[in-house]
């Protein structure tokens, strides 16, 4: 039976991600390995192996580096008292921190120098969460969903600023910055040009195809967040959506009377899965219980300007 696959556009990795793997990939080249990672480069579990397979290796933190060792920080980001412990160890630091990230750094800092009681739209324990909150030390006041907002406590309700963890959506932060702006009228945040649009594309791009599909395949790790959301909104359009990390995670029962698949990938998840995927759809490759991956030149490289049509 043939199907047809729909590639949401833009799908898999962001400016972001990519540069930083390029980063550590550089790095592996001119130093050669063994090349330390401050945590996972990211939330990918393939792109992680790829890079250990390669000479990386990767520690929760510098202090597990030898003295002297070339370290990378991931686009996450890092805490200046991150990287002092850095300087003091005598690393060789190549900072992969994304731009935006580093730019949410600058403003945070900003915001807490001319007096503002400073918010921060995010979740707990993530490495660009914990990054931007070490910028002001027991400055900055995490705000993680509706019901926290009437928890925020300030000195002057007219002096209150926000920034939002990047990896978030706009859907996802919307509703929190309505809730705040209804206490602190005088909020006051970044620039919409300032802010990571990443996400909230491949959820639109997501939202515009699953209309169209029986089954919406998501490239992705279960600890990406961002991946995990774009299943979510398949799934709020009707449409049933499962996370892969590759083809061996699709089961056969998926496809049963299947047509159209819809195909996305997380800002953590490589192009070549999708490649990967389209792939072993056209050769109807299966082999026990999932789909077995299959040399072929990529079928869904490149990036064009809507949803791409592919016939698997």
């Amino acid at each position: 039976m043939e199907v047809t696959v729909l590639l949401a556009v833009p799908r898999a990795f962001c400016a972001g991600v990519e540069r930083a793997i390029d980063m550590v990939e550089q790095a592996l080249r001119r130093y050669g390995p063994p090349v330390y990672v401050r945590r996972r480069i990211v939330h990918n579990a393939h792109v992680t192996a790829a890079l250990e397979a390669r000479g990386a290796i990767f520690v929760d933190e510098v202090g597990q580096a030898p003295d002297g060792a070339v370290v990378v920080f991931t686009a996450h980001g890092v805490a200046p008292a991150v990287r002092a412990e850095a300087a003091r160890r005598g690393h060789h630091v190549i900072d992969a921190t994304c731009p935006l990230v580093a730019r949410s750094h600058t403003e945070v800092r900003r915001y807490a120098a001319r007096g503002d009681t400073v918010l921060l739209i995010g979740h707990a324990g993530h490495d660009e969460v914990q990054g931007v909150l070490g910028q002001i030390p027991g400055g900055i006041q995490l705000v993680q969903d509706i019901a926290s907002v009437d928890e925020v406590l300030v000195e002057d309700p007219r002096r209150v600023s926000y920034l939002t963890q990047t990896t978030l959506a706009a859907d996802e932060t919307g509703e929190i910055i309505d809730e705040l702006r209804s206490r602190f009228p005088h909020l006051s945040g970044p620039d919409a040009g300032e802010v990571c649009s990443a996400t909230t594309e491949r959820e639109e791009a997501v939202a515009a195809i699953a209309g169209a599909c029986d089954l919406v395949l998501v490239g992705g790790s279960a600890g990406s967040s961002d991946s995990s959301r774009l299943a979510e909104v398949a799934r709020r359009h009707g449409t049933p959506a499962h996370l892969i990390e590759d083809v061996r995670d699709i089961r056969p029962e998926w496809l049963d009377g299947v047509r159209t698949v819809g195909l996305t990938a997380g800002v953590t998840a490589s192009p070549h899965l999708v490649d990967e995927v389209v792939a072993a759809l056209a050769s109807a490759r299966i082999s026990g219980s999932a789909l077995t991956p299959v040399p072929r030149p990529p079928a869904a490289g490149g990036t064009p300007a809507d949803s791409s049509r592919v016939h698997a």
